[in-house]
């Protein structure tokens, strides 16, 4: 292979779909990807955006919604020109898939549960997510002992809730726990998302006893990323008596979340009260040292896999480890992409080469900075507090710091409207879109509103870096 290859150019003429796919799965992580994204079909490709296909407008409205701009970022990697996403629908009819799915008996002679539908087929517990291939370090030893001490069946923590940042190893714990188990139990390991979207199925075909009988009958149930179901009422009274129904019978229940069920924005009281009666434990972000260790196991493993026909320099896993900081999944995905730079080109990538690769790790600006620091150091810019900007009062001092720290949100994450909104006191997309909209117009006639953010914008990068919240 010619070495002399431009790697600022590493995308290819042929637009490839499955690599989307692919890095979609490590940004996004499986669960996201095989509930929503897996759906997704490439259709076309114009001058500057890409038409893509999925289903159903249910499905297409929940994908725009929260992941239209970390997919738009990852078609980028490989696509520099293509500045926007254009979806159709299917127009297959597949309702009555639907229905007939829906309703087919429980098997009772299964140890795991799914439920399936003609749209989403749920993950089945995956034998790649074990506890002796957790690595462990000081960030994560207590869940992971908690975890273990469950799947032996000698705890007394129900419910057990694991909360921790994106890419830090839950579903992997969950997983691993539900692997344990399935033996002798009846076992349902399930993600907020997909039971959300069996709820609203069920209540559309009329067949909610099904659904009940689906979700009480079971004897280990674990539930990742319980946070989405934020705000949905019906869901959570449902949820909750589900909760109740398995407790009172006896069944251990697991938890995760990205944070402390008292930090859990738009879910009932009784709810977050039945999470904080059980034992809560959190991982943290991995520190150096796990993060070595992370990087050297995942590059034995690929090493494996490819016979040792690849190798990754100590200096460039060193360099790895130190600058991927954000979570395990973006560390797993760095090392994966220095690999198939060393498939793709047939060399082992230098130093000035794997900052290329990994670019946008290294570089962009969501991956450094969080709502919460942006809030603070704006706060702290305009002399105001965090409860004054997170208040509903609209004197003038606190709606222009608001609406700055809310265009910040949207120029310097990849945040979703509806996420933004959550973070600003469950604030309406639309309110949202007007702050952005407000701060773009003052901008053009005020060089003042400029000069401050631009000043709040290095303040927020520069600091970051020695504060991480």
């Amino acid at each position: 292979m010619n070495k002399s290859t431009n790697i600022n150019n590493l995308n290819p003429e042929s637009f490839d779909w499955k690599l989307v796919q692919n890095e979609m799965k490590n940004k996004l992580g499986l669960d996201i990807y095989e509930s929503w994204l897996k759906k997704i079909t490439f259709v076309d490709e114009f001058n500057n955006y890409l038409l893509l296909s999925v289903p159903t407008r249910f499905i297409r409205d929940w994908i725009t919604s929260r992941y239209l701009d970390q997919i738009l970022q990852i078609i980028r990697l490989y696509k520099k020109d293509i500045i926007r996403i254009e979806f159709k629908i299917d127009d297959q009819d597949k309702s009555q898939n639907i229905n007939e799915d829906i309703k087919k008996p429980i098997e009772r002679n299964e140890n795991v549960s799914f439920i399936k539908d003609s749209y989403l087929q749920y993950n089945r517990i995956d034998p790649n997510k074990r506890f002796d291939n957790f690595i462990i370090g000081t960030s994560n030893k207590l869940a992971y002992e908690a975890s273990l001490k469950v799947s032996e069946n000698t705890s007394h923590y129900n419910p057990l809730y694991i909360y921790g940042g994106v890419g830090m190893g839950k579903t992997h714990l969950l997983n691993s726990i539900g692997l344990e188990l399935k033996d002798n139990n009846k076992v349902m390991f399930i993600s907020a998302e997909r039971f959300m979207y069996q709820f609203v199925k069920s209540i559309k075909a009329n067949d909610m006893v099904k659904f009940k009988e689906y979700f009480r009958n079971t004897d280990i149930l674990l539930i990742d990323d319980i946070q989405f179901i934020s705000g949905k009422e019906a869901m959570q009274e449902e949820f909750f008596h589900t909760f109740n129904a398995l407790l009172d019978k006896g069944s251990q229940i697991i938890v995760s979340a990205d944070r402390a069920p008292n930090k859990l924005s738009r879910i009932q009281d009784r709810i977050k009260s039945r999470f904080s009666g059980g034992l809560v434990v959190d991982i943290q972000k991995p520190d150096l040292e796990l993060r070595k260790k992370i990087v050297e196991k995942k590059t034995e493993e690929l090493n494996s896999l490819y016979a040792d026909q690849l190798q990754v320099s100590k200096d460039i896993q060193d360099f790895i480890s130190r600058e991927i900081t954000a979570s395990i999944r973006e560390l797993v995905g760095a090392i994966n992409r220095v690999v198939s730079f060393s498939r793709i080109y047939n060399k082992a990538p230098n130093l000035s080469e794997t900052k290329v690769i990994l670019k946008d790790l290294l570089n962009l600006a969501e991956n450094k900075v969080t709502i919460d620091l942006i809030q603070t150091i704006v706060c702290k810019f305009f002399k105001i507090s965090k409860n004054e900007m997170l208040s509903s009062r609209r004197s003038r001092y606190l709606v222009r710091p608001r609406q700055t720290a809310i265009y910040l949100t949207k120029i310097l994450t990849s945040k979703s409207l509806p996420e933004i909104g959550r973070e600003f006191s469950n604030r309406d997309h639309t309110t949202i879109i007007h702050s952005v909209k407000t701060i773009e117009k003052i901008k053009e006639k005020d060089p003042e509103m400029v000069d401050n953010i631009n000043k709040l914008k290095n303040q927020i990068l520069y600091n970051n870096k020695d504060n991480e919240i």
